[in-house]
This record gives structure tokens, sequence and C-alpha cells, in this order.
């Protein structure tokens, strides 16, 4: 079974793609991006679900660390983001994401789009 991390300060958000991807993937759930890179010493994912605004450390900070890593730079990332702005999406792709899908989400739009990248 394929590995999604999903990174999301928001619970409910968490909860929600956890629930969509669950039975297909094996998850893991976790509120930063400093989490995110503590469990990438244990586990490499197939895929990582990103949020873009998030405290401390948002998804674009991150994705720049995790593509300037051998070990990390050839995972997939996809991000999640609230945001409308274009300007958002093309940073996004042009550090290296594969894709990106709105919030809120619709869980089957989720694992199409996620199905498609891994």
């Amino acid at each position: 079974m394929k590995t999604v991390f999903i990174v999301d300060d928001n619970e409910t958000n968490r909860l929600a793609a956890k629930t969509a991807l669950g039975e297909i993937y094996n998850t893991y759930a976790v509120p930063s991006a400093e989490q995110m890179f503590v469990l990438l010493e244990k586990i490499k994912p197939d895929l990582i679900l990103l949020d873009v605004e998030m405290p401390e450390m948002d998804g674009f900070e991150a994705i720049k660390i995790l593509k300037s890593k051998p070990d990390t730079k050839d995972i997939p990332v996809v991000f999640l983001t609230a945001s409308t702005v274009s300007g958002d999406r093309f940073e996004g792709l042009s550090l290296g994401a594969v894709d990106y899908i709105s919030k809120p989400f619709l869980p089957n739009l989720l694992l199409q789009r996620i199905n498609r990248n891994i």
C-alpha cells in the first residue's frame, strides 16, 4: 500500500483527507511542516499533500527544503490551499508541486488527483 502524508494545521482538513484516502492509502496526518520533517526521518511517503498556509513554516518554505534534499526531492507534492490568488498557484508549481487542490475539497476529487500523481 502506498503512503501519503497529509500536512495541514487544520484538524478538520486532516481528518477529511484521511477519511477520503484512508481505505486506499496508508496515511499519516501531521499538523505542521516541522512534524512532517521529523516523520520523514523514519518514513518516505509516495506523495505529500501539503497545506500552503500554515503558521511557523508555510508550504512554500517546506517544499523548498524538500526539493533541496536528495532523499526527498523526488517525492510528489500536491498543495492544498484556500487561496484563490493565481500567483500562489504559479509559485507553488514553479517550486516543484505537481498539482493544486482547492479547499474545501470534495473527497472524490481529492482521491482522483492523488491517484493521478502517485
